[in-house]
């Protein structure tokens, strides 16, 4: 039987701090992180930051920011770079330190698997209120919500709807229908 040294290795916060390159860290286990995203990602990506951005704007709520690609640390051996995340009451300067109450994935076809499965179970087990998985190819979203026995259900498919998320500090919305316009053929 071969085990491979990667395997017998756990690294932490502090080793993942000093690799080159664009990394997570799930479990101890560094998994590099896709070639920059295709252009369509990044744009739709934008498009939700500024949507969410302008409804958090509108509804006053300083103690709630927006950040796009920032580090998560969830233990010494768990790293995570979500695309898009909401967080609120958390100072820590060089990394998330809290669990976000939104995390949005633009996924791409390297990373699906990865953020439908581990991300998911992670986000759920770590208690992000809200998961959003967007697949640009379909001008889709799936968004999925924490219940009160800390488990996601499914909230809808979006292509077209408007999100809103009512129970949170901020009251704020997402259009999908803006969002996906300029991106439809």
């Amino acid at each position: 039987m071969s085990v491979s040294v990667a395997a017998l290795l756990n690294y932490t916060y502090d080793d993942y701090t000093q690799w080159e390159g664009e990394w997570e860290l799930i479990d101890g286990t560094p998994i590099s992180m896709a070639p920059a995203p295709m252009r369509i990602h990044q744009n739709i990506a934008t498009e939700i930051l500024f949507a969410l951005k302008s409804t958090l704007d509108e509804e006053g709520c300083p103690e709630c920011i927006l950040s796009y690609e920032n580090d998560w640390k969830v233990t010494e051996e768990t790293v995570l770079r979500p695309d898009i995340v909401l967080v609120c009451d958390d100072e820590h300067e060089a990394y998330l330190t809290k669990a976000p109450k939104i995390i949005v994935e633009v996924l791409s076809p390297s990373t699906v698997k990865k953020d439908e499965t581990v991300k998911f179970d992670i986000y759920e087990a770590e208690g992000v209120q809200y998961y959003i998985l967007v697949y640009p190819n379909d001008l889709k979203a799936k968004v999925y919500s924490l219940n009160k026995e800390g488990k996601y259900i499914k909230v809808s498919d979006f292509t077209h709807e408007v999100l809103s998320f009512d129970d949170l500090e901020c009251e704020i919305s997402l259009d999908f229908a803006h969002v996906f316009k300029k991106f439809r053929k």
